[in-house]
């Protein structure tokens, strides 16, 4: 079964069970929620169809519902989950269906049975959807959900920790609301006390949620400043280094690289960091995860190493580490060494599934490496073999990017790769050095090609590459920043590369590039709208550069942004409009063109006719430049109204989120009335309780008065009382000191006069000692006298021998100079062997005989070798003799 046969029986499977909550549509409700779990539901949501999103409506309408069964609830969990596998398909679980909220009242409505295994599922569920989304304490019921985990975070139930503190460091990482919530609670010193006992834990998940919800909490108070101070902090960084490392599975390596980059952000910790003794062994190893395959991992890798590339004391040891590898042969190298650069440059074109976000992150990373290694005032010559091997992946990896002819996401994704790989070769061209080696890789049919797709993708029929410019990341931005990246860096290698200075001015000069350039200058962005004046300057001087089609553009683009500014609420309630509306404005726009053609065609009848009035030509260049005028705002008004039906459909979708978000107020609306009522009734009640506890306060105010009174006299007895005591204690503290004292002086007397006596004794004998060192000192000397006269004979007999050896090798050179001659006429009389026999015997005859003194050379040159080292190691002899003797006499003085 297909899956949109399955997905149209579910939709069938809910809106029964909808209407009827009987034991037989639950159970063909489970079974079509089974089938559809069996499916292959990567980015089933994000795919934008319809048939998916109403299925998931259903479902969750149906989870939220308190007469669900629990069976059906969990089945329907179980399968919001599997759907919940990419951030796109969670960002639209949590911001269009309020999935949150309904899991936390979920969570509140089952508060009563922790252990629940629906309320297991509904926590790990959330885990999912907040994972680096902020939410808001208004939002409902979620101050419940914080304390149901505060309470279950303390409890001594060990299947529902885990799952309550992970999330718990969700709702706290980066959420300043939610932190000064939980401050503000009677609840939290009790609830620290429990997070440091954690930290104890055996179990290292617990252990990074533990820290992740203390430095979200307690970074800036005393607890904070007492955990993360000079001397715990070099622990801390061993234990999350090694939960990266060693770490029992990717979740665990996620919330890791999520809280050191969280206290990478903090300067003290960032500088407590870099003064870290084992940092260059840990970066090492983290730098080996990138060897294995699992794009999650190397991604959380790719974003630690790209936070600390934000400290300044980091980035030297990262390029050090990195860049190194480079300069060994691959295949010399051993295979530990050859590993953390190629690795990182391997995922930039990895085939791994998931793969995308890790290349994007590998591309940053080497553009701020590359810019701190070219950036230093000596360029090591590792960072010159890194760049040639990295320049052959790059501009392959470039090649290989097909440009997709559908689908928005796919060619936003190709745009971003072709933007980060261009920053990536302009780092490199800031260099002279590494610049010679991107001209002689890059050519200018590359870069023209690479021109034409993006200006192909920025005015192709594709609506989704027509979007109006209303936002930075839109997609008409991402594709203008790709082609001006490439223009720039055909700029930079304009005088390098053969035909690409022709190639430049000719793009320059094309109508189409008037578009993205006239993006670029109003965009929000400083980078943006300094690379569009620095192109438009090379373009202006250039005779046929569309400035009249830039400036409409940038009109156009201003125009748009100033009536989203104007009325921002105007785009949502287009659905009660007919849908034909592009159809009319095509009318009006066919009726506007066949104007033209009559205009034209009254011209060539006027041209037709005899010329009346001198002033014809005149009239006629007039009607050309209205012409020409029409024409080019026909094409304006052409995009803008492609531009307005892409809005359309935007519309439509923020429509139908927008019934589904009312539906949602009104119902919490009117709980929110209900609950204000009851609040009402109970502030009735409790004002007459304070009464009668004011009248009672204002009694035991008195009491209390004499009391206090009462109270003083005998804090002044008391006190008086300590004095005297204090003073009592001292003085017999005193006197047991000084007794103390003394014995301990009287004992110190004893020992003195007893060392003073040894100490006379031992000045006797080292007297006897050092008359007899003396002594000996006179006879070595002259010993080492006459040994040093041995050792002059010795040299000069080894001189002579080292001369005979000389000679004896200079025979053998000469012997063996002989022998290859002799081997040359040898090959030459076999090439000859036709010709005589005789010729090839007397040969052989003397090479034998030259073999035969080779041999008795080489048994002259061993017998000299032999007695050459006899020789040696008699003066090694000597040498260690008169060496250890001195030795002697030092130790003796």
């Amino acid at each position: 079964m297909d899956a949109t046969t399955c997905l149209k029986s579910l939709l069938l499977a809910t809106q029964q069970y909808e209407g009827g909550r009987s034991a037989q549509n639950a159970a063909q409700l489970l079974k079509q929620v089974e089938e559809v779990s069996s499916l292959k539901c990567d980015q089933l949501l994000s795919s934008g169809q319809l048939l998916p999103i109403e299925c998931v409506r259903g479902l969750v309408e149906l989870t939220g519902n308190a007469n669900t069964c629990p069976t059906v609830a969990g089945a329907i969990l179980s399968l919001l989950a599997q759907l919940a596998c990419d951030d796109d398909s969670r960002k639209i679980l949590h911001s269009n269906f309020n999935l949150t909220s309904i899991l936390a009242l979920l969570v509140h409505r089952h508060s009563a049975t922790p252990g629940d295994p629906l309320i297991l599922q509904s926590l790990q569920l959330l885990q999912k959807l907040t994972y680096s989304t902020r939410i808001f304490p208004s939002s409902s019921h979620v101050h419940e959900l914080i304390g149901f985990l505060m309470s279950n975070i303390q409890s001594d139930c060990d299947d529902i920790i885990m799952p309550c503190l992970g999330l718990m460091a969700n709702l706290c990482r980066t959420n300043p609301a939610v932190q000064s919530h939980i401050k503000s609670l009677d609840t939290v010193k009790p609830f620290y006390r429990t997070l440091i006992r954690f930290l104890a834990h055996n179990s290292l998940t617990v252990v990074v949620f533990t820290l992740s919800i203390l430095a979200s909490l307690t970074f800036n108070e005393k607890v904070g400043e007492k955990l993360f101070d000079a001397k715990n902090i070099h622990q801390t960084f061993q234990l999350v280094f090694n939960i990266i490392v060693n770490g029992d599975g990717t979740l665990t390596r996620k919330y890791s690289v999520d809280l050191l980059v969280d206290l990478l952000q903090n300067p003290k910790i960032a500088d407590y960091l870099t003064r870290y003794r084992h940092l260059s062994a840990c970066v090492d190893q983290i730098l080996g995860l990138l060897q294995s395959k699992d794009a999650d991992s190397a991604a959380k890798v790719l974003e630690l190493l790209l936070a600390m590339c934000g400290v300044s004391g980091l980035r030297p040891l990262l390029c050090r580490v990195l860049f190194k590898p480079a300069t060994v042969k691959l295949k010399a190298a051993p295979e530990h060494k050859a590993k953390p650069g190629l690795a990182l440059v391997q995922w930039i074109s990895s085939p791994v599934a998931g793969a995308e976000a890790c290349s994007l992150k590998a591309l940053r990373l080497l553009k701020e490496l590359l810019e701190e290694a070219l950036g230093a005032a000596i360029m090591p010559d590792s960072t010159e073999s890194f760049v040639e091997m990295l320049l052959p992946v790059l501009l392959d990896f470039v090649k290989g990017l097909d440009p997709p002819s559908q689908g928005e996401a796919q060619l936003r994704q190709h745009c971003e790769c072709v933007t980060h790989i261009n920053s990536v070769l302009l780092v490199m061209c800031s260099k002279d050095v590494t610049q010679s080696l991107v001209s002689n890789q890059v050519s200018a049919q590359q870069c023209l090609l690479q021109v034409e797709t993006l200006l192909a993708c920025c005015h192709g029929n594709n609506a989704t590459a027509c979007l109006p410019p209303g936002a930075d990341n839109s997609l008409s931005q991402v594709c203008a920043e790709a082609l001006l990246s490439t223009l720039v860096l055909m700029s930079k290698l304009r005088q390098q590369v053969k035909d690409m200075e022709t190639g430049f001015y000719r793009t320059l000069q094309d109508q189409r590039i008037a578009t993205p350039l006239a993006l670029a200058l109003t965009s929000h962005h400083r980078a943006h709208v300094q690379t569009g004046l620095a192109l438009l300057l090379e373009a202006t001087p250039l005779p046929d550069f569309p400035s009249l089609v830039l400036g409409d553009s940038m009109a156009a683009n201003n125009a748009y942004r100033q009536r989203e500014a104007e009325v921002p609420v105007k785009r949502i309630p287009v659905q009660e409009f007919p849908p034909p509306r592009t159809n009319v404005n095509g009318l009006d726009m066919s009726g506007a063109s066949s104007g033209i053609h009559s205009l034209v065609e009254k011209l060539h009848g006027v041209l037709e006719e005899p010329a009346k009035d001198m002033h014809l030509s005149d009239i006629i260049d007039v009607y050309e430049q209205k012409l020409t005028a029409l024409a080019s705002e026909e094409s304006r008004l052409q995009d803008l109204l492609e531009a307005k039906a892409v809005a359309l459909s935007q519309a439509d979708r923020l429509i139908s989120q927008y019934h589904f978000q009312r539906a949602q107020a009104e119902a919490e609306a009117r709980k929110l009335a209900s609950l204000l009522k009851e609040a009402e009734r109970r502030r009735e009640v409790l004002q007459g309780e304070l009464g009668v506890q004011l009248e009672e306060a204002r009694r035991s105010k008195a009491d209390t008065e004499e009391l206090l009174q009462h109270n003083a006299r005998l804090q002044l007895d008391s006190e008086e009382h300590q004095t005297l005591k204090g003073a009592y204690n001292s003085l017999l503290h005193r006197f047991d000191e000084s007794e103390s004292l003394l014995k301990e002086l009287q004992a110190d007397h004893a020992n003195l006069s007893e060392h003073n006596d040894a100490l006379k004794k031992n000045h006797q004998t080292l007297q006897l000692q050092h008359d007899k060192t003396v002594s000996l000192l006179k006879e070595k000397e002259d010993e080492i006298k006459s040994l040093h006269s041995d050792m002059r004979l010795k040299e000069e007999d080894i001189a002579a021998l080292r001369g005979d050896l000389r000679v004896a090798a200079d025979k053998r050179r000469e012997s063996e100079q002989q022998r290859r001659e002799l081997e040359d006429m040898l090959d030459a009389l076999r090439k000859e062997l036709s010709k005589t026999e005789q010729a090839r015997k007397d040969a052989s005859i003397k090479a034998s005989s030259l073999e035969l003194q080779k041999s008795q050379v080489e048994t002259k040159l061993k017998q000299c070798e032999d007695e050459l080292n006899k020789h040696s190691a008699m003066i090694a002899m000597i040498h260690s003799l008169s060496s250890g003797k001195k030795n002697d006499v030092n130790l003796s003085l």
